[in-house]
């Protein structure tokens, strides 16, 4: 007796396929042998599939609605998808928004699962935010932003990152600071790796060596920054300036300044980058790198049309940083006079 609430798993189960490949036989993409494409419709019909939800994408094709994947909601994504939902206004499609819930076992390869998931049922095409890997057989036009390094061949958008932190370490060499201290984002995202390129160049270019003890690696968090920057702060040769690889690590860094009576900017400078509305609400106010993470996620969603229409779109846009000066920065304190 059919099944009447048969499901993809189930006909990829019974045909002896991957799900991605179920998915390609629905949407008649290309990929699939013509046996193939009959074993999977026999089972298909044998099941009752036509009677579920993914029946309907079976006689329609397309299901008018998109995917946006992320690891967590927290202000990136969040400020991101703010962007792609200003971009899908009076597109046809509807927006789901798909997310890990920031469990530390859900970041790497993350979207397999969830691309699996949802293909072919509920999305035509997927963004992904901070992909770690890029599942090729998932049968879906994919557009990824920000992605870890070795994320495959798929159209991506990412912000100038290398100049970015040029900015910031600029900055804070030209104000005097010559002890500054790097503190990084999520090990393997492309624009970790970016920003600790750019940190590195300004200090070369101004003749500054240096010092490995004062390059951490952290994870984008601000419980992790604050154990970081406590570290650095509390040593006798402790940085007069910090560039936190994001603001969240950032505001991370004027908390531990804070525990530890030091005023910022008058004993530390502190710099962040991303510019996402809790820069400015802090005390002091932060000194930041923007990107245009709004313009980002608009960028993304465009690209991702023109792939549902057919078209090809730049395998990578990249959109440009600016510094944003607001209080958390100053010059050096002045160095005790020597004794008499």
């Amino acid at each position: 007796m059919p099944r009447s609430r048969a499901t993809i798993r189930d006909v990829a189960e019974q045909a002896g396929v991957s799900v991605a490949t179920v998915s390609k036989v629905l949407n008649d993409r290309y990929g699939v042998s013509v046996a193939t494409q009959g074993r999977v419709r026999q089972v298909i019909e044998d099941l009752g599939y036509q009677s579920s939800i993914v029946a309907s994408s079976l006689r329609s094709h397309r299901t008018g609605v998109l995917g946006v994947l992320v690891a967590d909601l927290e202000p990136f994504s969040t400020e991101l998808l703010k962007g792609v939902a200003t971009a899908v206004r009076g597109t046809g499609y509807e927006l789901v928004i798909y997310s890990a819930g920031g469990r530390s076992g859900d970041r790497v390869g993350w979207e397999r699962r969830y691309l699996s998931r949802l293909g072919g049922t509920l999305i035509d095409a997927a963004l992904l935010v901070t992909p770690t890997a890029v599942d090729a057989d998932s049968g879906l036009p994919v557009v990824a932003v920000d992605p870890h390094t070795g994320v495959g061949a798929v159209p991506t958008v990412r912000a100038d990152d290398e100049r970015g932190a040029r900015l910031a370490v600029d900055h804070l060499l030209a104000l005097g600071h010559r002890r500054i201290a790097f503190i990084s984002g999520w090990p393997g995202l492309g624009s970790t790796g970016r920003r600790h390129e750019g940190y590195r160049a300004s200090l070369a270019a101004a003749g500054v060596p240096h010092d490995p003890s004062l390059d951490v690696e952290g994870d984008a968090t601000e419980e992790r920054a604050h154990a970081l920057a406590r570290a650095l702060l509390e040593r006798p040769d402790r940085p007069t300036a910090v560039f936190a690889g994001n603001d969240m690590a950032a505001l991370g860094v004027l908390d531990a300044a804070r525990d530890l009576g030091l005023d910022v900017p008058g004993q530390l400078s502190v710099v962040g980058f991303d510019n996402v509305p809790e820069a400015v609400m802090s005390t002091p106010a932060l000194t930041t790198v923007e990107q245009p993470m709004q313009a980002m996620g608009e960028q993304a969603l465009r690209m991702l049309l023109e792939l549902l229409q057919g078209g090809t779109p730049a395998p990578q846009v990249v959109v440009d940083t600016r510094l944003v000066v607001r209080h958390s920065t100053a010059p050096p304190p002045a160095a005790p006079a020597p004794p008499r």
